[in-house]
């Protein structure tokens, strides 16, 4: 028997879910159905390669009470660029917790995942950050170093943003883009130690497979949300800062052990810090979060399959009695 089932393309999408308050409350609502149990979540499926420069990462996840559950398929070819093609993009099904069948198909290019990823940015700044945030800092140059400063701006209303890359042209053009979006005070500094010792809140948002962020760096009242180490081998933060930190959380320990900031501290021989706490044990209170504005923080953010479980049911329940996208029968 044939089933309605709802394409939306990105353009639709973006027609219909921003970022904004409301996508950050989703996606820690998913944090905290995290740490609830009862959550399945297999390891994300990876895949690299390396003669194409490209990866593809595969992460779905099922949440108990949900009326649906995500698959998400999300292709990095970072030479693309060289052919006017993005170097992100992907898709999002959405399937039936009750029966399996296919619901929606969001056709985002990584619009879905980029909002996710940067709502998760601002859960953690919310959570991790000091109350007050005079400078904040981003270490890349790209599309999530742009939403990542967004999102954190809802949350931690900086009066001073900064931006490093490796690209100072890509730095400068990033910190303009955001010095109009977010009407604050934004320029370009020459090197990231710079950048880190000047701010409260720095995010970091690159491929990186050699530390950009040293431990002798971090100073009280830091707060460092590490996107970018979602696959083996990448490392962004000095594995001897999670060591420095008063407080690292992961947002998937299990996760982070073999793809996050934790890998590398764990392959250096020196994490003695035991099981770290994760970011939705904070969210409900079983575990502590920052305890003073003193302290040094670090959440090591490696993307997880409830959120994309989360924002797929949220996006579908706000289309389901409307006419965006192209319904078909299959």
């Amino acid at each position: 028997m044939a089933h309605d089932i709802r394409v939306v393309t990105e353009a639709e999408l973006r027609g219909v879910v921003t970022l904004n308050k409301e996508i950050i409350r989703v996606i820690e609502k998913a944090f905290s159905a995290l740490s609830d149990g009862g959550v399945i979540m297999p390891p994300v499926m990876s895949m690299e390669m390396a003669d194409v420069n490209g990866e593809v990462d595969v992460k779905t996840a099922y949440i108990p009470g949900f009326d649906g559950f995500a698959i998400k398929v999300s292709p990095g070819f970072f030479d693309n660029p060289k052919l006017g093609l993005p170097s992100l993009n992907g898709l999002m099904v959405l399937f039936s917790a009750t029966t399996g069948m296919v619901q929606a198909v969001f056709l985002d290019n990584g619009y879905l995942t980029d909002l996710r990823t940067a709502a998760a940015g601002a859960v953690a700044a919310h959570h991790f950050a000091p109350d007050v945030v005079h400078t904040a800092g981003v270490i890349g140059t790209g599309v999530q170093a742009r939403l990542q400063m967004k999102a954190a701006h809802i949350v931690r209303p900086f009066q001073r943003l900064l931006v490093w890359g490796r690209d100072a042209a890509h730095a400068q053009a990033c910190a303009d883009d955001l010095a109009r979006d977010l009407k604050c005070e934004t320029r370009v500094v020459e090197h990231p130690g710079d950048l880190v010792m000047a701010s409260q809140l720095v995010v970091t948002t690159t491929p990186a497979r050699d530390p950009i962020v040293k431990a002798r760096w971090l100073h009280p009242e830091l707060h460092i949300t590490a996107m970018g180490s979602d696959q083996d081998g990448k490392n962004e933060i000095e594995p001897e800062a999670l060591i420095k930190a008063d407080l690292y959380v992961a947002d998937r320990v299990a996760q982070a052990e073999k793809l996050g900031e934790l890998r590398s501290a764990m392959a250096a021989g020196i994490w003695d810090k035991g099981t770290p706490p994760e970011l939705g044990q904070v969210i409900t209170g079983r575990s502590r979060g920052r305890r003073s504005d003193a302290e040094i923080t670090i959440a090591d953010l490696t993307g997880t399959g409830v959120q994309d479980t989360a924002i797929a049911t949220h996006v579908f329940e706000r289309l389901k009695n409307g006419t965006t996208g192209t319904v078909i029968s299959a």
